[in-house]
């Protein structure tokens, strides 16, 4: 189990799947799952304990909640209503903490997989790029209404979404606030892939969590720390990333265990990695 008592983050609902080493977050708070400082509080407490304790090697973030029409939803957008009079100062102290938050999530040493479900609004959209991988139900649809309200995605939607899916379909999204439905954004690189239902979904969550707990922690740390580090920089500090993240594994005695027990790992069989060392 995390070193944590899971009962703080009740704003995230975790379930904590041991065997597979998955933390499940079902969110179902407020009347869409709109994000606000609740929200953002039980996110900052999490990635707390995610970053100091390797006992979760995969995050699913996901919602079964339905709109009072029975339509599902997954994060429809941030809380607005909560901002009702502050200032300026106010809201943009706000939005620079969930850009930070939406970064550290981006950045935990686990594999982090999206699974949007519905409507997927503004905050919503932006938090699928915090993921490693998505996987959308058919029933999922995504949008960037932002523009329509005077602002503009500020929780790293600039930042990240052309980086995923290209210049010209983030223009789209952006300037436009298209919808756009589940296979659409398959096809345009904001998911990975689509699913026909839920049920379908949560069993592919747990095929990946299962081949991630067979591996090093510190292993699959460094490949994404490596990986996330390496966009956009020139070839040879990209190199120079993977050389450090390649010499961590050889340090903290992982590639050791790994040539030891190189039979058994072939063989399916999962060895003693040890600790995670980020």
């Amino acid at each position: 189990m995390l070193g944590v008592d899971l009962t703080r983050f009740s704003a995230l609902f975790p379930e904590l799947d041991t065997e597979r080493k998955l933390l499940t977050l079902w969110l179902d708070h407020g009347k869409a799952n709109e994000m606000g400082t609740a929200q953002l509080d039980a996110f900052d407490g999490l990635c707390d304990a995610l970053e100091a304790d390797d006992a979760v090697m995969c995050l699913c973030t996901t919602s079964r909640r339905l709109s009072a029409k029975g339509r599902p939803i997954f994060i429809a957008g941030a809380n607005v209503t909560e901002r009702a009079g502050w200032d300026d100062d106010r809201v943009r102290a706000h939005v620079s903490r969930q850009r930070g938050l939406m970064r550290r999530i981006r950045q935990l040493p686990l594999f982090h997989i999206v699974v949007p479900t519905g409507v997927t609004l503004g905050w919503g959209t932006e938090y699928v790029l915090t993921g490693d991988y998505a996987i959308a139900t058919s029933a999922a649809s995504f949008a960037l209404p932002e523009t329509g309200l005077g602002i503009i995605p500020g929780a790293r939607g600039t930042a990240e979404l052309a980086d995923l899916v290209g210049t010209a379909q983030a223009m789209r999204l952006g300037c436009t606030g298209e919808s756009i439905d589940a296979s659409q954004a398959c096809r345009i690189g904001l998911v990975q892939e689509v699913v026909p239902t839920m049920d379908d979904a949560i069993a592919r969550v747990a095929v990946l969590a299962e081949l991630v707990r067979r591996r090093s922690p510190t292993a699959v740390a460094a490949f994404k720390r490596a990986t996330l580090e390496a966009r956009g920089q020139p070839e040879g500090r990209r190199l120079e990333l993977e050389s450090a993240a390649y010499e961590r594994t050889v340090e903290v005695g992982d590639a050791a265990v790994g040539r030891a027990n190189f039979a058994t790992i072939v063989a399916g069989q999962t060895p003693s990695w040890g600790a995670r060392r980020s």
